[in-house]
């Protein structure tokens, strides 16, 4: 082996057993002996991820490497140039490796809520704090928790894959979060939308507070893929971004409407809800038949939210809430704070110091 080549391997060789140590320690500092288990999927999940990335440069050097995938690499590397440049996120090593998964989804995430209510189920980890959801590396153990819940506790649960996801940049020193095959081909727009929402989570993350830290990077996202359109997208990247975006708004928009008419059957003091809830999902599915018949009219056809429409629920309809309910009050700090990106991000950090009803009773103010 060439002294260089050697010097290489031994290099990434020690990072990954310190990545290994890492993970191991991390596992069992969290679980201790009850949760050990689950903690160990979660850090081997993680290292297996890490170990299968490259830099983005070695990919690109690399004539075995698909054209397409060169073109998406080299895009993805602007868009990540960008988010320092003109969004003032994170400068580190995060999403300058790449990394083929070989399946649909980073992990699988199981959410769970009442059939009565749209109060999700938390789950709470040591240094992270509390979230409404518990995420998988396999989806059969995501199944087979979802199933434990609907069994043993008669929660509604939704199982659902991402496609990426943050370390809060707590493993940077070993190579950072990488840019994966489960995303890397998604249209220009989407992949910036992606790439700033994950960088977002390393600049303000508050433990127990899923809707702030969701709101906080969508908020991010939204304002940083609207100045990269502005201002590096081509005319055909533009219209296909803006033709994706106007449905996604459009079935928010209808999810928003129903959970607010589920929101006001369950507030009823009375039973029965059952029937009442029915009939909303039954407008739901109504008025979604009626959405796709536009889309096509319209000459855009689209299907992409049929199976998250024929597995709605409580749970679903939970989660979903989370990643938008602050959006319209990080929006107008961003605009509050002269649309400048440093001063906006110092007064989140302001908020996320502030207990959790006094943040809210904050966000509820700007909202209006």
């Amino acid at each position: 082996m060439p002294p260089l080549r050697a010097f290489t391997f031994a290099r990434t060789f020690a990072r990954k057993r310190a990545a290994l140590l890492a993970c191991l320690a991390l596992a069992l500092w969290l679980g201790g002996c009850a949760g050990a288990g689950y903690y160990w999927q979660s850090a081997t999940g993680h290292l297996k991820v890490m170990n299968a990335a490259r830099p983005v440069d070695e990919w690109l050097a690399d004539p075995a490497t698909p054209a397409p995938l060169r073109e998406r690499l080299a895009l993805a590397a602007r868009i990540r140039a960008f988010a320092v440049r003109e969004l003032h996120e994170p400068d580190n090593a995060s999403y300058r490796r790449y990394a083929d998964l070989h399946r649909r989804a980073a992990l699988w995430n199981v959410t769970a809520a009442p059939p009565d209510s749209l109060t999700l189920k938390t789950w709470c980890y040591p240094v992270l704090g509390c979230a409404a959801y518990r995420g998988y590396y396999d989806q059969q153990e995501a199944d087979q928790l979802a199933a434990s819940l609907r069994a043993r506790e008669g929660l509604e649960t939704y199982v659902y894959g991402v496609p990426a996801y943050s370390t809060l940049g707590w493993m940077n020193w070993a190579g950072g979060d990488p840019l994966l095959s489960t995303f890397i081909h998604y249209p220009a727009g989407e992949l910036a939308r992606m790439i700033f929402h994950e960088l977002a989570h390393q600049i303000v993350y508050v433990k127990d507070d899923t809707q702030f830290n969701e709101s906080f990077a969508v908020t991010v996202e939204r304002l940083g893929v609207a100045r990269w359109l502005e201002l590096e997208a081509d005319p055909a990247q533009r219209a296909e971004y803006a033709a994706f975006d106007a449905r996604r708004q459009a079935f928010r928009q209808l999810t928003l409407q129903t959970r607010r008419e589920l929101e006001a059957v369950y507030a009823q003091q009375q039973p029965p809800q059952g029937a009442a809830k029915e009939e909303v999902m039954q407008r739901f599915r109504a008025r979604y038949a009626a959405l796709k018949a536009r889309w096509a009219e319209e000459g855009s056809p689209f299907d992409g939210y049929d199976a998250w429409v024929a597995q709605a629920n409580n749970a679903s309809f939970g989660i979903q809430a989370a990643y938008g309910q602050w959006t319209p009050a990080f929006e107008a700090l961003f605009h509050q704070q002269g649309q400048d990106w440093p001063r906006f991000y110092a007064a989140v950090r302001q908020l996320a110091d502030l207990p959790k009803a006094e943040r809210d009773a904050r966000l509820r103010a700007l909202a209006q």
